[in-house]
């Protein structure tokens, strides 16, 4: 894994931990990152991190709508 050194404003009054899930929700929100993987950098279980996702505003479905109709169809 890459470590990456960020510098922000101390007015933002973030940790280390609200960094890491705010960059791997996003990630995961975008796609990028798997479930399993967006966990991993936040430091947290598969469990934990799903159920932390509401929180920042993050579906755990991260599939458009066309992909359900579409394994419905496939079925």
């Amino acid at each position: 894994m890459k470590t990456l050194t960020l510098s922000i404003p101390d007015a933002l009054d973030l940790d280390n931990r609200d960094i890491a899930m705010i960059v791997s929700t996003r990630l995961y929100e975008q796609g990028k990152l798997s479930l399993g993987q967006a966990a991993e950098v936040a430091g947290l279980t598969k469990r934990a991190f799903a159920e932390l996702l509401g929180s920042y505003d993050v579906s755990i479905f991260n599939s458009p709508a066309s992909d359900l109709a579409s394994d419905i169809a496939n079925a």
